[in-house]
């Protein structure tokens, strides 16, 4: 038996902070308690640092099959358990697309002992596959994912009448992406017609604008709500969607859900100026105010899951003029530090940060023994270094694009180690060439 036990961690889990040890046997956690002794286990000395559940990101794009120029779900997994991120949800809009069951299959194929963490993906709804979703089987993916506005990709739904379909006809939860599509072409044609096609950037977020996405958000929870449907919105960037979601029940009782990305609660529109496209994102990164009002939301529990949406570009193609630069950014590497920066300046607590990052994503899409530090559940684990800075330079940058918004910002923590599935999958800056990763399996 292969046992690894950690001693002296900090504890976060399940809103408590405690101390404990904690002893891993052949990928499980068999026991938590103070004062764990084992005559043979691998011991690793905590020293006090922190000890999370592995982080589930729900909303990446790593550009396998098709893009691999960009990414690929080596690379990326690869920076995502750099990052403490331990399961990944990947997203549809790949080439080809993941629309038809056989193709949903096949990217599980690519992940299998490629990815460096736990992996599922969404299934795509299109105008014209209803037929093949009606098919697909609750507990082989990790939901179904719509666009209701156009991203990388063209998938855009736009048929009212195949979405009410699509609505009716699955238990899965519906992952979507909200922007108004006619508002956004009204506003791009109004921009172009007075700069071409080089339309300064600081105008993203008044052509992908707030009325965009509370159109399109308010539309899909309306259909959800007279449909019965599980309706989980993505990526929210403005205060006014926030009206739109409740905390008057708990998570478990909720049928819509939202979520925030690690971008909208760090970036304003002021950023542009500096970072330029690379902080073109869809939905776009509006003011502070707006960012003021996704904080709230997600202090009060309005908005129940922290992401990433994680969707690499080249440097090269980021650099091109506004209506040619693609939409998106690398993130998995940072999104933990960037949060536990913030509970540094008083911002959230690590409490309400793990129940985002780590619980409820679990929660919310069902995954089996995974998001939580309980006896008898998977160890995906991490171990973080308060007050032990960490300057983001290329030199330390994991990402295929070789690139991240943070750039030359200094965090003021860093991920010591990160264990997938009860192995040691990155220690001490360096991620250990075996790959640990498993499909992600459901409790439906």
């Amino acid at each position: 038996m292969n046992s690894i036990l950690l001693k002296n961690a900090k504890a976060v889990n399940e809103g408590k902070i405690f101390e404990t040890d904690l002893l891993i046997k052949d990928q499980i956690i068999v026991k938590m308690d103070t004062s764990i002794s084992h005559p043979s286990a691998k011991t690793i000395d905590f020293g006090g640092n922190l000890l999370i559940p592995g982080i589930i990101d729900d909303q990446v794009h790593f550009r396998e099959p098709g893009l691999t120029h960009k990414g690929n779900i080596a690379s990326e997994s690869r920076a995502a358990v750099a990052g403490g991120i331990t399961s990944f949800m990947e997203q549809p809009n790949t080439n080809p697309q993941t629309t038809t069951i056989e193709k949903l299959e096949q990217k599980h194929g690519l992940a299998k002992g490629n990815s460096y963490a736990n992996y599922s993906f969404l299934f795509g709804g299109t105008n014209d596959n209803l037929e093949e979703l009606k098919r697909l089987d609750k507990n082989s993916c990790s939901g179904v994912k719509l666009f209701l506005g156009s991203s990388t990709g063209n998938m855009l739904v736009d048929d009212e009448k195949v979405l009410e379909q699509i609505f009716s006809n699955t238990e899965m939860v519906i992952s979507t992406h909200c922007e108004d599509e006619g508002t956004i072409r009204a506003n791009l044609a109004r921009y172009k017609e007075q700069y071409g096609e080089d339309i300064p950037i600081k105008y993203h977020p008044m052509i992908r604008s707030e009325e965009a996405c509370y159109l399109s958000s308010s539309k899909a929870i309306a259909l959800a709500k007279r449909t019965g449907a599980r309706l989980h919105v993505f990526h929210l960037s403005t205060g006014k969607e926030m009206e739109l979601f409740t905390n008057a029940v708990p998570l478990k009782d909720k049928k819509i859900t939202a979520e925030v990305c690690i971008h909208h609660l760090w970036f304003s529109d002021e950023d542009y100026q500096e970072k330029g496209t690379l902080i073109k994102w869809n939905p776009a990164v509006k003011t502070k105010e707006d960012r003021t009002a996704l904080w709230q939301a997600l202090l009060d529990d309005r908005i129940d899951v922290i992401a990433t949406d994680h969707a690499p570009h080249t440097i090269a193609e980021k650099e091109n003029n506004y209506c040619n630069a693609p939409s998106g950014g690398p993130l998995v590497q940072h999104a933990l530090l960037a949060m536990l920066q913030k509970y540094q300046e008083g911002v959230i607590s690590l409490e309400k940060m793990v129940q985002k990052m780590c619980h409820n994503p679990a929660l919310l899409f069902d995954v089996a023994k995974r998001g939580f530090l309980r006896e008898g559940y998977q160890a995906d684990l991490v171990e973080v270094a308060m007050d032990s800075p960490l300057n983001i330079s290329k030199d330390n940058i994991l990402y295929h694009c070789g690139w991240s918004p943070f750039e030359g910002t200094t965090f003021n923590n860093q991920v010591k180690r990160t264990f997938v599935n009860g192995n040691l999958a990155f220690e001490n800056g360096k991620v250990l060439p075996a790959r640990h990763g498993q499909r992600l399996t459901f409790d439906r």
